[in-house]
């Protein structure tokens, strides 16, 4: 009886020191290869299964109708320069104009004034009779007349900057930018990004998988086609009883053994773990949440995930996502410590069993 209860306190107080799980399983990142343009594949570069390096062409969609946009948009580019050439063209004239309407008023003005000094002049002399009454009406009318003058060539003023300001608008100028030009730059921009597009490139260090599709097979745009599992970072997502969690923090050591390489002991460190898990009983039914009406006797400990990050993977034993782990959480120890039994594990290398 004594050696039970002491058999007890030291499980439990392994399972403090030591949390495990044989519910894990190995997982990777996956997404999803779409292409940004519909069209027939032409070229396919991959099987299911291969391994991939970031950059390598996985496809190429029939770039024929985008080539095609790429013209065009050339072609408007070069039209919308010429006509940019012509207002720009206009453009000096109305301003040629602007300044000959501004130096007419310089002079107009000029000879106003001078009507009106030589009017001040002989006014006063007529009545000295040193002049007639008809030579000062004529220096009367002269400067009504320049005065005349003046306004009119400020409203030819008015008009040549009107004519000027309204080929600016149609040239769309603005400073030192054309916005017409720009428009015409930003489609052939968007024209050459879609033939780009036409090159489907992996985006990561990745094994392709699900791979359904063959060469002359419609590839909508957005719609996924294949998939790719990245290879950078593996982990483990373990699965521990509630009562377990408060023993376990991010950073911590984690021991890893692979169904796949039994003899095989891997270095893993908590990540996160888990928040949340979704409960049928409870989950919210329209307004109202549906509630189990019964509660059994014996309830069990719900298990939350652990994320476990995988370090440094020999590459000569490959992982593979889904394949079944257990894990033992190091608590107290910063590193993998020294096997237990040593020796096992050269008994099986003897008998050529390590793997």
């Amino acid at each position: 009886m004594v050696g039970a209860v002491v058999m007890c306190v030291l499980l439990a107080n392994e399972l403090e020191i030591r949390p495990r799980t044989d519910d894990a399983y190995v997982r990777a990142n996956v997404i999803g290869i779409a292409p940004h343009v519909s069209g027939r594949i032409i070229e396919l570069n991959v099987v299911d299964n291969q391994p991939v390096e970031r950059g390598d062409v996985l496809f190429v969609v029939d770039p024929r109708p985008y080539e095609v946009k790429v013209m065009e948009a050339q072609a408007n580019l070069e039209l919308v320069n010429l006509a940019i050439r012509g207002y720009e063209d206009r453009i000096r004239a109305a301003e040629r104009s602007v300044d000959v309407a501004k130096a007419a008023v310089v002079a107009a003005e000029a000879n106003a004034a001078y009507a009106a000094q030589y009017l001040a002049r002989v006014q006063p002399l007529l009545e000295r009779q040193f002049v007639t009454a008809d030579h000062v009406d004529d220096a009367r009318s002269k400067a009504v007349a320049s005065a005349a003058q003046v306004q009119e060539a400020q409203a030819n003023v008015a008009r040549a900057e009107q004519v000027l300001q309204q080929t600016v608008t149609e040239l769309g100028q603005d400073g030192d930018v054309n916005a017409r030009r720009q428009a015409a730059v930003a489609q052939l921009d968007g024209a050459e990004l879609f033939l780009d597009y036409c090159v489907v490139r992996s985006p990561i260090d990745g094994y392709v998988t699900n791979l359904n599709i063959v060469e002359g097979e419609y590839a909508n745009t957005g719609q996924q086609v294949f998939g790719l599992v990245d290879r950078s970072v593996w982990y483990v997502m373990g699965y521990f009883k509630e009562t377990f969690l408060k023993f376990l923090e991010p950073g911590m050591t984690v021991e890893i053994y692979l169904m796949a390489y039994p003899l095989k002991r891997f270095k893993g460190v908590v990540q996160g773990i888990g928040w949340a898990l979704y409960q049928n009983n409870g989950a919210t039914m329209g307004l109202l949440p549906d509630v189990s009406p019964t509660l059994d006797w014996v309830r069990l400990a719900q298990r939350f995930p652990v994320r476990i990050i995988v370090e440094d993977a020999p590459p000569d034993l490959p992982l593979r996502m889904g394949a079944t782990a257990s894990v033992i959480v190091l608590t107290r120890e910063g590193e993998l410590p020294p096997r237990r039994f040593p020796w096992l594990g050269r008994f099986f290398n003897w008998l050529g069993l390590d793997n």
